[in-house]
């Protein structure tokens, strides 16, 4: 004879499963035992879910983000300076390499001449405004205006599409 199915037995192994679920992370959390060390990858479930939720996180907010109407020549020169002063280091440029001390880093920042193509300019401008958690990819809202951060993102989105030639081309100062 088949047994019926209880969804009150459905729900009680749910809960249960539930319950343990939370109490292993809580034993992982107080034991210290997931190895935070920035010299060593994250496991790749770990860094799926890292990614994972980054992403999706950024899109869900930036759409916020009052984008201009187009990304001109003037904002692309207007930011790279502020580009190779703030964000070279990490994130590199066409033909000009990441600091050395970057290898060090979990997550690796990206190298942003390609990566950026995968971005719409307003999650741009949000990773810029907002900075990520955990990643070293500081929040520049309080410290640079929404002009000055269009400026920025539209510099990003232009390095795709930029010669080596061009890039060096930018100042790496204010009107220099």
């Amino acid at each position: 004879m088949l047994k019926t199915i209880s969804w009150r037995g459905i729900l009680l192994g749910a809960i249960g499963m539930l319950v343990l679920l939370a109490v292993i992370a809580l034993i992982v959390i107080l034991t210290g035992s997931y190895n935070v060390a920035a010299d060593e990858r994250h496991t790749t479930p770990v860094a799926w879910a890292l990614d994972t939720s980054m992403k999706n996180s950024v899109q869900a907010r930036a759409g916020d983000a009052q984008a201009p109407a187009a990304l001109t020549r003037a904002m692309i020169s207007a930011g790279a300076p502020e580009y190779k002063a703030m964000c070279q280091h990490c994130h590199g440029g066409i033909g000009a390499g990441k600091e050395e001390w970057v290898k060090g880093m979990r997550p690796q920042p990206p190298a942003l001449a390609s990566a950026a193509g995968e971005w719409k300019p307003e999650e741009v401008f949000w990773l810029v405004k907002h900075g990520v958690k955990a990643s070293g990819m500081p929040a520049f809202g309080d410290t640079h205006d929404d002009k000055t951060i269009w400026n920025i993102a539209a510099f990003v989105k232009a390095l795709p599409q930029m010669s080596a030639e061009e890039y060096s081309s930018y100042p790496t100062e204010h009107g220099g």
